[in-house]
């Protein structure tokens, strides 16, 4: 009596381990990222310039009709005050933002965004040329967005690459 326990007791964890790991890697790899960053370097010195490009997509089977995102420098690049950049525009089609020419931005999205289509997004990070350096700077993004005629929505936020900021080598002695 008691094996026939232990069997239905193995078969039914065996059965649940199954469903349970099935069920995670479903929900991991039909879930892909609604916004992305690149940026087309890693480093810059003082005076330079950084592009970074953020896209949008919609995962979604139906249109997104709201979408309301943010870009803010992370927690550790506002402990380096002596690093001193600023987001200087924003360029792609569909898109506008507010708040230019600071350190944190906002970014408006025509809509509505079809299934399966992205939008694009080119923001230069400018470094100015009293700025420190040896330090990172890097943003984080806040997106916000409604589908389904507007009766479902989701929300996440996400990193840019991490820009360092070196200092400029100086001149060799003696160079004219």
């Amino acid at each position: 009596m008691r094996i026939t326990h232990l069997r239905r007791f193995g078969l039914a964890t065996v059965l649940a381990s199954s469903l349970a790991l099935f069920g995670m890697s479903q929900s991991a790899s039909a879930d892909t990222a609604d916004v992305s960053f690149s940026a087309d370097q890693t480093a810059a010195t003082p005076g330079g310039t950084v592009n970074l490009k953020m896209t949008f997509t919609n995962n979604q089977t139906t249109d997104v009709w709201f979408v309301y995102q943010s870009v803010q420098p992370t927690w550790a690049t506002t402990q380096r005050p002596d690093l001193k950049y600023s987001l200087a525009s924003c360029t792609g089609e569909g898109v506008t933002c507010t708040g230019t020419g600071t350190t944190s931005i906002g970014v408006n999205y025509s809509v509505p965004v079809a299934p399966g289509t992205s939008r694009t997004v080119t923001i230069p990070v400018q470094v100015a040329a009293n700025s420190g350096c040896n330090g990172n700077i890097a943003f984080y993004s806040y997106v916000y967005y409604e589908y389904n005629d507007s009766q479902s929505h989701k929300d996440g936020v996400f990193n840019s690459p991490t820009m360092r900021v070196n200092c400029a080598t100086p001149a060799p002695s003696g160079a004219h």
